[in-house]
């Protein structure tokens, strides 16, 4: 119960302030909330490092700004030349390194702390940068709905389709209720949502634009969700976080868009946009 209240309330939020916000508002949300997300990995991955966590992802979100909109840098470092994006990164980097090269306690646990840290920056803020990325484009606004209606037209038909029709098992070792049949109805499902938005709010969309991301965007939704399956079992946690009542934390609802938004990000960019 606390799942659909959670989601009733929350949806249409978000599709609200998908609507009325503007680029930087929208990019300062992802922010925020990559912000929240690494901090949930950081807390998994790195949690006798709280504070390099707590400064990382800080850090992470910033780096997730600068790198969807570094026209904001300007106001900070005028004379940077557009150079400014990889200065903050090459200092974070540097500041990384000599942080864990006199903290150590043990090498190689040292080093793989290091490779942890930076593997979240990877994979949170990198990612979900594509999210801004795609809000930029020209119908930035359809396009992240169209995201949005793959992901979860195919996460709904997945759970459905699976645990109607499930009996072959998809990755037991990483999630064990998930089945070959659920995924299959998933993709059917993203297809579903494809379709939906050609006929509704994108019609720039040809079928082949539909099947195609479809059944990419779709598949790797599913691997985000794997993924992040995979982290959670290797870390010991149920879930990454609590922040989101009846749904777990923040990467929990992450996962599939994380992996998702910069194959529609690329495709809508070089493919639809070209033509």
């Amino acid at each position: 119960m606390k799942r659909l209240l959670t989601g009733a309330v929350a949806l249409p939020l978000l599709i609200l302030f998908i609507l009325k916000a503007s680029i930087f508002v929208f990019a300062c949300f992802v922010s925020l909330v990559a912000l929240l997300g690494l901090g949930e990995f950081y807390r998994m991955a790195l949690p006798a490092r709280t504070a390099i966590g707590g400064a990382a992802a800080l850090s992470g979100a910033l780096s997730l700004f600068l790198f969807a909109r570094p026209e904001a840098l300007q106001y900070f470092m005028p004379l940077s030349g557009g150079r400014g994006v990889p200065l903050v990164l090459t200092v974070l980097f540097l500041a990384v390194a000599i942080y864990f090269l006199f903290s150590i306690r043990d090498i190689r646990q040292s080093a793989a702390e290091a490779a942890l840290l930076w593997a979240g920056f990877a994979y949170v803020p990198l990612l979900l940068s594509h999210l801004v990325l795609l809000r930029a484009l020209p119908d930035g606004i359809q396009w992240v709905f169209l995201l949005l209606l793959i992901v979860m037209s195919g996460d709904t038909a997945a759970f459905y389709v699976g645990s109607s029709l499930g009996r072959r098992k998809l990755y037991p070792q990483v999630s064990p209720n998930k089945s070959i049949e659920g995924a299959v109805g998933g993709l059917c499902g993203s297809l579903l949502g494809t379709f939906i938005a050609k006929f509704t709010f994108l019609p720039a969309l040809t079928v082949v634009d539909c099947v195609v991301s479809a059944l990419v965007v779709g598949a790797l939704g599913q691997i985000g969700d794997l993924f992040e399956s995979l982290l959670k079992r290797s870390f010991g946690v149920k879930d990454s976080g609590v922040i989101i009542p009846g749904h777990g934390g923040i990467l929990d609802r992450l996962d599939s868009i994380l992996f998702a938004a910069p194959a529609l990000y690329y495709y809508a960019y070089l493919v639809v946009a070209a033509r």
